[in-house]
């Protein structure tokens, strides 16, 4: 099951697929359709933003006869992960309280 799946997020999910490992664009949307139902031409949008933001650097190599690009996350990627890493086990935890029962709305 899929769920729904912001641009946000996949920013932040293909920030935290090349801290590990510089990659390319087919690899990192392969890596996201474990989670979500995306296609290229939304990914190569978000890789661009990336790229202006000074997120990630791109850089070519040559596989089998063809150029690839690779992205890299930068120093300020990194740090921009980093963030997104603590907001994001905030509002898992904030979610995992809501379906366990910690957190609930007071009534007024």
């Amino acid at each position: 099951m899929f769920f729904p799946v912001s641009s946000v997020l996949i920013e932040f999910l293909i920030l935290a697929i090349i801290e590990k490992e510089d990659s390319y664009g087919y690899e990192i949307s392969q890596t996201i359709k474990i989670i979500a139902n995306i296609k290229e031409s939304t990914l190569y949008p978000i890789l661009k933003r990336l790229e202006k933001a000074g997120y990630v650097t791109t850089y070519s190599r040559e596989y089998q006869g063809r150029h690839r690009k690779y992205y890299s996350i930068t120093g300020t990627g990194l740090e921009q992960l980093t963030q997104r890493k603590q907001v994001w086990h905030d509002h898992i935890s904030t979610i995992d309280g809501i379906i366990e029962g910690r957190i609930r709305h007071d009534k007024e």
